[in-house]
């Protein structure tokens, strides 16, 4: 099923060149289906490359989903232009008094500031206490899986000696949990951080629970609230060559950052890069979607989905889907 964009989103265009299933509003309008209204806070520079990324993700599902794009008001965009965000972006006042099946919170280049000096970050946990009470699930990418964690756990990110940057292996821990239903026994995924937050302090946390990890690159996926909350440190949405521009990025600004890891076949920077976590990726969103979204959401989505609380029986129907085995 297809993902529901405005008539004119710029990457429209690419998306359909891809193949991937792209609705207009005035075609969505005549369908009787209730679609699954999904938010993307986007806190990336280079937004419409981000837009790309995620919303290749969401179009592998038999849902229809209806994107809304947030931007914060406390920080203005350098590398965006102003018709853009006025054209497809909300702001988190237009938003706060509606309701969504999903958010994802994108990370930010911001992660060596402490989170207080991030010029939205009051901002920011106003949307997070948002999201507690009108949003069914939440996936928290990067370093906003990190400022989730610190915000509602009180755990803190700690600098690393380098760059983590490359394409890593990792081990799933809990096959039972559907948000990993049809993963193998390991996979890839891409990380580009300064920062992590330490395994120990994750696992000290009896809130969240770790689902997979890396030796390389630490805990990578876990959630809390049985999936209300889902943290991953890694970007499986990033595209073949997202990481090959950031080290050209990184290398034009004289960062001196080492070839990113495990990525271009033997290690030589003039070759393809091989796209090897994309099934991994379609799998964590459409398991997301279909598990903690579209199974979990009510029908009318009016006021907020739990009031001031969760509904009584969450936990438990919540429980029987993490027994469901493979």
């Amino acid at each position: 099923m297809p993902v529901k964009i405005p008539d004119d989103l710029p990457v429209r265009e690419i998306l359909e060149k891809e193949n991937i299933f792209v609705m207009d509003t005035h075609r969505a309008s005549h369908q009787d289906i209730r679609p699954i209204q999904i938010c993307i806070l986007n806190l990336m520079p280079l937004k419409e490359d981000t837009e790309l990324q995620i919303l290749r993700e969401l179009s592998n599902t038999p849902l229809q989903i209806d994107v809304t794009f947030m931007r914060t008001e406390s920080h203005q965009s350098r590398h965006t232009s102003k018709s853009h965000l006025d054209t497809f972006y909300e702001t988190f006042g237009h938003l706060k008094k509606k309701s969504f099946d999903g958010l994802i919170v994108t990370g930010a280049p911001v992660e060596l500031l402490d989170f207080e000096e991030v010029d939205y970050w009051d901002e920011l946990t106003q949307i997070f206490d948002w999201a507690d009470r009108r949003v069914t699930s939440t996936i928290f990418l990067c370093w906003g899986a990190q400022a989730a964690m610190y915000y509602y756990y009180g755990l803190p990110k700690r600098l690393l000696k380098q760059k983590l940057f490359g394409v890593f292996d990792h081990k799933v821990y809990n096959r039972k949990t559907p948000l990993l239903r049809g993963f193998d026994d390991t996979f890839r995924m891409p990380h580009s951080r300064y920062t992590e937050v330490a395994v120990r302090d994750i696992v000290k946390c009896p809130e969240i629970t770790i689902l997979a990890q890396s030796q390389e690159a630490g805990v990578t996926i876990s959630m809390a609230q049985n999936g209300r909350k889902v943290f991953i440190m890694g970007h499986p949405e990033y595209g073949r060559t997202q990481l090959r521009k950031e080290y050209e990025r990184d290398r034009k600004a004289g960062l001196g950052t080492a070839l990113p890891e495990h990525y271009f076949p033997d290690d030589d920077p003039s070759k393809k890069p091989l796209l090897t976590w994309r099934a991994t990726a379609n799998n964590l969103y459409t398991n997301w979607l279909n598990y903690y979204v579209y199974q979990s959401t009510p029908f009318a989505l009016d006021g907020t989905p739990w009031g001031e609380e969760l509904p009584d029986n969450y936990e438990k129907n919540n429980s029987a889907q993490n027994r469901v085995s493979e």
